[in-house]
């Protein structure tokens, strides 16, 4: 019996269409070159000299998805922005510690690779690394045939950043009569996705056209902000005692985790504005405050603790940067009450 000869194409796998997705990457990684690449994309491993200007250089590490917010990205064919929350996720958490984002890797798989989406997703990711200020040093792009459906992929990202031993952010100075600064979201950032998806179908034909003045579908798909370069500045600027990247768990379930023991974060409702999107998540969930303050960011993004008698100088200096800045809340001894309230 004659067979004919199987190629890797004919079992799924285009490795010129990878060929030319590495292609479309390169000038994109280019742009995000910095001190200390010694050699990036194309190679085995990524080189990287941490610069020479640390005299303790701590290395701070994170990894992160995208989540189901991707769902809606192949629904509705908008896949520019999702690269920006894949880099925001990893390196607002790295700032966090106090540390400089230096370089990130990303992961995309597929089961059949689209060049024309890889690489629109891929420009995403760059953008954020330049953004960010660190560089897009290497990845992966694994196309495997019947893993995932046609016209899905999925992403995973990780970031490396330093920190000088003697400046890393523990929170362990911070005390009661702290003041805690909110630095507003650009949006859903990148949690809580699930519920909203559930809010879109419970909606259905009744979905509203604008939220804050954007169409729904881009207040939804709104990228993750990164906060990395203004908070770092104010960090070089201002006695900053601890940073809360507000993800998974929203604003009760991030904040303890920068508090040392014995302290409590009491923040003031209406501190701060609920935005049409998160009104309209909320009136659609039918989830009173509790809900909305454990599964979103619900409006603010980063949370800054610091003496109160630096936190309008701060406060001021991140508004000239571009963030938006609410004094939303105090430390205080715990007591009897939970870690984070808000009343």
């Amino acid at each position: 019996m004659t067979t004919s000869p199987l190629s890797y194409k004919d079992a799924g796998v285009d490795i010129d269409a990878g060929d030319a997705l590495v292609e479309r990457i390169k000038p994109l990684a280019k742009k995000t070159m910095r001190e200390g690449v010694l050699a990036g994309i194309g190679g085995f491993g990524a080189l990287f000299e941490v610069p020479k200007r640390y005299k303790e250089p701590v290395l701070v590490s994170g990894t992160d998805g995208v989540g189901t917010k991707l769902k809606l990205a192949f629904e509705w064919d908008m896949h520019d922005t999702v690269g920006i929350d894949l880099v925001a996720m990893s390196v607002n958490d790295v700032l966090v510690q106090g540390a400089e984002p230096l370089f990130f890797l990303d992961y995309f798989a597929c089961g059949k690779l689209d060049v024309d989406t890889a690489a629109s997703v891929i420009g995403g990711i760059a953008k954020g690394c330049e953004l960010s200020g660190c560089a897009l040093i290497g990845g992966e792009t694994a196309e495997m045939p019947g893993m995932y459906p046609a016209g899905e992929y999925d992403l995973a990202g990780f970031a490396v950043g330093a920190v000088e031993k003697s400046k890393i952010l523990t929170g362990k100075d911070v005390a009661p009569g702290d003041a805690v600064l909110g630095l507003a979201s650009s949006g859903v950032h990148s949690n809580g996705f699930s519920l909203v998806r559930k809010c879109i179908e419970r909606a259905g034909a009744g979905l509203p056209a604008t939220l804050d003045g954007k169409p729904f579908k881009q207040a939804l798909m709104e990228p993750t902000r990164l906060y990395v370069k203004n908070v770092l500045a104010a960090l070089a600027a201002h006695p900053i005692k601890a940073l809360a990247h507000i993800t998974g768990g929203g604003l009760l379930e991030n904040i303890p985790r920068v508090l040392p023991e014995g302290t409590a974060a009491h923040l003031v409702k209406g501190s701060w504005p609920q935005t049409e999107l998160f009104a309209w998540l909320q009136a659609t969930a039918g989830i009173d405050d509790i809900e909305m303050n454990r599964t979103f960011n619900n409006g603010i993004g980063m949370v800054v603790v610091i003496d109160a008698a630096s936190a309008g100088a701060c406060a001021a200096m991140l508004r000239g940067a571009g963030e938006t800045v609410y004094e939303i809340g105090v430390i205080a001894a715990i007591g009897d009450g939970a870690a984070v309230t808000v009343s």
